[in-house]
């Protein structure tokens, strides 16, 4: 009887295990085919193995559960030492800062990234230095969870939305497959007269992101293709783009557009002003990773060029999409690997004066962005109105904006250090010029030896670092890149001594050698030798316009005290007046008689000749 229960037993775990070992494949299968609500239920119910844990982290993540996520990705973490450049941490990350856990989620960042992260800084730097402040409202009437993408459609607006209850599911998200739709849009931020575009453009799998061109005849859109192929060890559905041309007031003639393909997904379109440029994301294999941006160039025929990464200024290994013109031909577009606050991020880039490329991305910042995906902008520039969407809330939805100019300011920020030594420099003058030579501010720095000033955009200045003993330096920038709004500039400066050969420094003082100035008996009178030797001392100064110099004059012990001092206070002011009737500063110099009371060699009454040479001298200290 013993013997058949344990045989029992024994048959019931095989059982269980097969079970669970059962589920687990078919989790992994639904999630190979991002079948994800389908999948995390399965792996729910499934020994939490990492590679399990960090599935169903990723099944919560790509459909909006931070809170879910970051949870289970914690485990993963814990249960097993993973590399931090995995993308677990990535997306833990950004699962925290979705459930506003700013510290947590820094810190884990910071070592995705190994450098540090700061997010409650970057806002600070945002609020002074982003071009505009945002006022966000939901579209609230005519808006349902699961519209985004609202763009421009003549004098109407189009958007995607999964309102379509009678299409089929999607399995990523249970949810209807996308359409595109028109409205009116109303001055009151109402959607009104809300209809699908024909079958011509809705198909039975996802469309989205519509275009529209400037004469109204041609609108772009996104695609999934019905047929899965195989791509990396994945069957994948790509995503295409689109164009359909206006035939008779009806949308006619779908046609793919040539450098789409069935081994990489070409999705959100965007058109310049003239509609010369096609703007689109992609993972063709020749970008940075994930999606990047991209545009062709369109002809007057309707030719397309060949696509043109914008390079790793503004794409990283991950997400950036959703591009947007404006008129005024700046680059709007959503990222999640550039820095922001969580998820996807609203960023701009301004075209450079030379018409050919784009600036650094700038974050709009919070007034706009969140933890969470904030995507899809587009922007009236002439009324500084327009439209994003966002999963703020905790579904995509639909908003409009509001925007007013910033009185913007950069921020320069830096240390100063010993050309050579590379030590730092407390206690040096920094001040800061505008483009007409004009000090507008100064700090002596800290034991830090960091500066900080505040600049305006579009504008160039200078940056000059002194300090006693130092040749003073200094560097010019400029503010032209509306991205940069924190430049970090490091000034060397270089001592005297380490510059110039015949200058030293000895007992805490920095002395400029030269030969000995000689006087006749009596005399201090300038001599050809001592003019030849303070010649010297001329050149050096003009050299360096802000040295100062202190010129000391010693005599021997013979003479009398009183007579001594008068003697050496005379050669050192007729050597100083040589100085300066050679064009120096009469600022920039003081002269000291010291007579008998610093001898270099105190051989009282018994002093030879080079003694007394010795001592009968005249120096030169560097004083700033």
């Amino acid at each position: 009887m013993q013997l058949k229960i344990i045989i029992l037993i024994s048959l019931c775990l095989g059982n269980f295990a097969f079970g669970q070992s059962s589920k687990a494949k078919k989790a992994n299968k639904l999630f190979a085919a991002k079948a994800y609500v389908k999948a995390a239920e399965l792996y729910e119910e499934v020994p939490k193995s990492t590679e399990v844990l960090q599935n169903l982290g990723d099944c919560y993540y790509f459909n909006g559960f931070m809170d879910k996520a970051s949870n289970v990705y914690l485990k993963a973490l814990e249960n097993e030492n993973i590399n931090q450049s995995n993308h677990t941490y990535f997306r833990f990350a950004h699962s925290l800062y979705g459930i506003n856990k700013i510290q947590e989620a820094d810190s884990i960042m910071s070592l995705f990234k190994s450098s540090k992260v700061n997010t409650l800084k970057l806002k600070k730097t945002l609020k002074i230095g982003a071009p505009f402040t945002y006022t966000v409202d939901m579209i609230n009437s005519g808006n349902t969870t699961g519209d985004f993408a609202l763009s421009y459609y003549g004098d109407r607006v189009t958007f995607a939305s999964l309102r379509n209850q009678g299409s089929k599911t999607y399995k990523w998200n249970e949810q209807p497959y996308l359409d595109i739709f028109v409205a009116d849009y109303t001055e009151d931020g109402t959607l009104e007269n809300i209809t699908a575009l024909s079958s011509t453009i809705n198909t039975n799998t996802h469309e989205s992101n519509a275009v529209l061109s400037k004469d109204g005849k041609t609108l772009y859109f996104s695609r999934t293709n019905n047929k899965r192929n195989k791509i990396n060890d994945q069957k994948i559905a790509v995503i295409k783009l689109y164009k359909a041309t206006l035939i008779k007031g009806l949308w006619d003639n779908v046609e793919e557009l040539p450098f789409s393909s069935d081994f990489y997904s070409v999705l959100h379109p965007a058109l310049n002003d003239d509609d010369s440029k096609l703007y689109f994301s992609s993972d063709m294999s020749d970008g940075y990773g994930s999606f990047d941006i991209y545009y062709v160039d369109v002809s007057s025929d309707g030719q397309y060029g060949e696509p043109t990464n914008l390079g790793s200024t503004i794409n990283t290994p991950h997400r950036e999409q959703f591009p947007f013109i404006s008129k005024d031909s700046t680059l709007y577009f959503a990222s999640e690997g550039l820095i922001g606050f969580g998820g996807l991020d609203i960023f701009m880039c301004e075209l450079k004066k030379d018409n050919n490329s784009f600036g650094t991305p700038l974050n709009l910042g919070e007034s706009i962005n969140t933890g969470k995906d904030d995507f899809s902008f587009v922007v009236n520039s002439d009324e500084n109105t327009g439209f994003l969407s966002s999963n703020r809330s905790g579904n995509d939805n639909l908003y409009r904006f509001n925007r007013e100019k910033n009185d913007r300011e950069f921020i320069v920020e830096g240390t100063v250090k010993d050309k050579n030594s590379k030590l730092l420099l407390p206690n040096t003058m920094i001040t800061l010029f505008d483009n007409n030579n004009k000090a507008i501010d100064s700090i002596k720095v800290g034991e830090d030896a960091r500066f900080k000033f505040y600049t305006k955009p579009f504008s160039s200045y200078k940056i000059e670092g002194f300090k006693p003993l130092y040749i003073p330096n200094a560097t010019n920038f400029d503010t032209d890149d509306s991205g940069k709004i924190e430049l970090d500039i490091e000034l060397e400066l270089e001592s005297y001594d380490d510059a110039e050969e015949i200058v030293v420094e000895k007992d805490g003082y920095v002395f400029i050698q030269l030969e000995n100035i000689y006087f006749e008996l009596d005399k201090w009178n300038i001599k050809p030798q001592a003019a030849s030797t303070l010649n010297i001392l001329v050149d050096l100064m003009e050299k360096y316009p802000r040295m100062e110099v202190q010129l000391s004059a010693h005599t021997d012990t013979r003479s009398s005290y009183e007579y001594n001092m008068t003697l050496s206070d005379n050669r050192a002011k007729s050597a100083m007046e040589y100085i300066i009737s050679n064009g120096i500063s009469r600022s920039r110099l003081t002269s000291i008689g010291y007579g008998e009371t610093q001898l270099l060699v105190n051989c009282g009454d018994d002093c030879t000749e080079d003694e007394h040479s010795i001592n009968r001298r005249c120096e030169f200290i560097v004083t700033k």
